[in-house]
């Protein structure tokens, strides 16, 4: 039976001019190109997105140096397909010519693993060139990352996916779809050169005469799942940018992250438990309001489950994002940790110190403790910080919501206290 090859392997770029998208690493002053200048080949990390060109460049840059093209998935292969590999290049060696081992999803293999190639990469025996829509600071072990250079590739922007498209109608026939249909053929790609001419396959059996617009076309494109995984960096990539926009007192952009994370099929109460810590670190005291309101949200949540307990989850978003802000009790918990840390050596003021036996008596536990309710206004102003120290200050409320309130308290106690102490 013939082989079906699909339309994004035919139409795979045969140079390294006709990689779109990448001009920072394949154009006139791009690091590839540098690299194949240099005539010095290296073993290089490429971290991107899904369909950005990253096989593509590694067959080309392997083409330049003319070596010989090698390749493993870590997800079929291990350790015993790396050792075939290494025998039959150090057993069949093409004279003057150096292998190029391409090693896919190069972030599955687990760090032990990937230390096997190191030897083969200090010796020369390969030059290592891993593709991964991974962060590689957090797959990758330091051993290797110190022996690789890391290049970041760029999602394929509308320009780039219109020269794929170009390419597409040259090498095989014209597009009979209105301007708003193509331009939804290329929204719909989400920046993936690949999944384009998946959709373009799903075009191939229309009448040459037939012109469609945006409506028809939606009949033949299949809806593509959101580009998003909950293991990896972008999992962490869309809570920060929650968290930002919540902080940044944005509610729609807030909504749309929180769409964003749903429609991935993020675990809500994951959601749940970060607007709780949003709640604390960037509102606290200004809105008190708003911690009780997220962790109410986790409550209505966890009771009614998806999708009506979204909209409670979604309350406290647009809630946050619109409370006054204020990190004014998370800096002063680090304030006070950081002195903790610095004094731990120190005892309380024996003066506060409760004294249940003679002999801590005697030492003068307890002694001239002031009970603050025995005094007016019920406070003593007396010291409760080791005496090493003296009064510290961690907490600087802001003048804002609630905390206005707090810099009033602060202020009267402070004026009762030097009152008590005659300044």
């Amino acid at each position: 039976m013939n082989k079906i090859v699909p339309l994004a392997e035919q139409l795979r770029p045969k140079t390294l001019d006709e990689i779109v998208g990448q001009d920072h690493l394949v154009g006139t002053s791009g690091f590839i190109t540098s690299i194949i200048a240099s005539k010095k080949p290296l073993s290089i990390i490429l971290w991107g997105p899904p369909g950005c060109g990253k096989t593509s460049i590694a067959r080309l840059y392997a083409k330049a140096f003319s070596m010989r093209f090698q390749s493993l998935s870590a997800i079929f292969s291990g350790i015993a397909d790396l050792k075939k590999i290494i025998k039959d290049c150090e057993e069949n060696p093409l004279f003057g010519q150096m292998t190029l081992l391409f090693v896919d999803e190069i972030h599955r293999f687990n760090k032990a693993q990937q230390d096997a190639f190191l030897p083969f990469i200090e010796n020369g025996t390969i030059v290592l060139v891993g593709a991964t829509a991974e962060n590689p600071s957090f797959y990758l072990n330091n051993a290797l990352l110190s022996r690789v250079r890391v290049l970041k590739l760029n999602s394929l922007d509308e320009n780039s996916l219109e020269l794929l498209l170009n390419n597409y109608e040259i090498k095989t026939r014209p597009l009979n779809l209105t301007q708003t249909a193509r331009q939804l053929l290329i929204h719909s790609a989400q920046g993936d050169g690949r999944y384009l001419y998946n959709l373009l396959e799903n075009l191939h059996g229309l009448p040459s005469d037939e012109t469609l617009d945006e409506v028809q076309l939606e009949n033949y494109l299949q809806k593509r799942a959101p580009l998003y995984d909950k293991g990896d960096d972008q999992h962490y990539n869309m809570i920060s940018a929650l968290h930002k926009s919540v902080r940044g007192s944005d509610p729609d952009a807030s909504l749309y992250w929180f769409a964003r994370m749903l429609e991935g099929g993020e675990e809500p109460l994951f959601i749940a438990r970060r607007l709780i810590r949003m709640a604390s670190e960037d509102i606290g005291l200004t809105d008190p309001q708003a911690l009780q309101l997220a962790i109410a949200a986790k409550d209505a949540y966890e009771m009614l489950g998806s999708p009506e307990g979204e909209l409670a989850l979604a309350q406290t978003v647009v809630y946050l994002a619109l409370a006054p802000k204020s990190n004014a009790i998370y800096t002063a918990l680090a304030k006070a940790r950081a002195a903790a840390t610095q004094t731990s050596h120190l005892n309380p003021p024996s003066t506060i110190l409760n004294a249940p036996t003679k002999l801590m008596k005697n030492m003068g536990y307890g002694s001239d403790y002031q009970y603050d309710h025995d005094e007016p206004a019920a406070f003593s102003g007396q010291n409760y910080f080791p005496k090493e120290i003296g009064r510290e200050k961690f907490y600087n409320p802001v003048e804002r919501g609630f905390e206005r309130e707090m810099v009033k308290r602060i202020d009267y106690f402070e004026k009762l206290r030097k009152k008590l102490e005659g300044v």
